[in-house]
């Protein structure tokens, strides 16, 4: 019983001692300290900066134990299996490696999905005419030439699709590897995009090598498409290495975006919109290069100035744009002291300068 009744006024004793700390904490003086105090390292000057590589040893030891399995990977592909390498570092120079090693007896076309966009129907197209000029060549061989099936029917999704997935060689050996780095890439995440890749990787002729990074990358499939379509066979492939090359489209935590960097995401933003609403921002931000000391340039100035240069032909117009821009974080809007809604474009002078000489190209 004594026990118990020490417990409890330990209990109450340490309840009672962290709520003084904490009273006493709160009213302590806080650091002036600002986040935006913190010197940040230029984007440009992070990525060049050289990492030592450890383990370098050991690394190429794994990466030799790797290619001796090369001859395993091209025997599952010509089962018709669909290659799915995972685990941490870049797997874009195993990939590329074992390609050229030994693949060299087959057609291979290489998508990269770690780019911020990507054409699948271009790639669909190429395809397409990457077979059409093997089968040619596999009938003049054997003296069968067919003219009927030289050429894929039309350019619509379907009609390659089936052109790529047709019984038009009894040659097992007969197909394309399509490489795609970064399967799970940004410009790949769609349902469509992911459809598409799938329909393809069930076609006849082709086979498909691809590598993923993202933990979630599995959740992009269901059941038929893992085991119908792509049919994969998962290897678990870590390498260890950096993402050189895809990371570069990726902004880094730690660093400051370059002026070029931020001036150049801004002008593909920009190259999307009407020639007239480019050349609205346009006026914006030339008065904010010559007014770099006020709040931004008024909402009714920048009508009439537009309106004399016949950019826009109302109010509504000029909204419409000005809707865009805000949409894609190109401008803000804030109040001066006389109480006018002014607009500003939140970039540096140096990145706007950059902008400017980019659009007017």
């Amino acid at each position: 019983m004594e026990d118990i009744e020490n417990i409890e006024e330990d209990e109450y004793g340490f309840s009672r001692n962290y709520f003084l700390a904490k009273e006493l904490g709160g009213a302590s003086k806080r650091s002036a300290h600002k986040l935006s105090d913190i010197h940040i390292v230029d984007e440009q000057e992070l990525r060049e900066t050289a990492i030592e590589m450890k383990h370098a040893k050991e690394i190429s030891e794994l990466m030799s134990d790797y290619k001796t399995m090369y001859s395993k990977w091209v025997f599952e592909l010509r089962c018709g299996f669909g290659l799915l390498m995972y685990g941490f570092g870049s797997k874009k120079a195993l990939i590329e490696d074992f390609a050229s090693a030994s693949l060299t007896e087959y057609s291979v076309m290489v998508i990269n999905g770690y780019l911020p966009s990507v054409n699948l129907k271009q790639v669909l197209l190429a395809l397409a005419e990457l077979l059409s000029e093997l089968l040619k060549c596999k009938r003049k061989s054997s003296g069968s030439l067919s003219k009927g099936q030289e050429t894929f029917p039309s350019r619509s999704m379907d009609d390659i699709l089936s052109f790529l997935h047709g019984p038009q060689s009894e040659d097992k050996d007969c197909f394309i590897c399509v490489v795609v780095h970064n399967i799970d890439g940004p410009a790949l995440r769609d349902p469509e995009s992911q459809q598409t890749l799938a329909r393809l990787a069930s076609c006849s002729h082709i086979r498909m090598v691809a590598s993923i990074d993202h933990v979630n990358a599995p959740l992009l499939w269901d059941k038929k498409m893992v085991h119908k379509q792509f049919n994969w066979l998962w290897h678990h492939v870590p390498t260890f290495a950096p993402y050189n090359v895809e990371g570069v489209f990726f902004p880094l935590v730690l660093a400051q975006g370059s002026t070029a960097q931020t001036a150049k995401t801004a002008a593909i933003v920009l190259q999307s919109l009407t020639p007239n609403a480019q050349n609205v921002f346009k006026i914006l931000a030339e008065y904010q290069l010559l007014h770099p000391d006020e709040d931004g340039m008024p909402t009714d100035d920048l009508y009439s100035a537009s309106r004399e240069r016949f950019f826009v032909s109302s109010q509504v117009t000029l909204n419409s744009h000005l809707t865009e821009f805000k949409d894609h974080e190109l401008v803000k809007t804030k109040r001066n002291s006389d109480g006018q809604e002014c607009l500003n474009i939140p970039l540096s002078s140096d990145a706007l300068r950059q902008l400017l000489l980019d659009l007017n190209q």
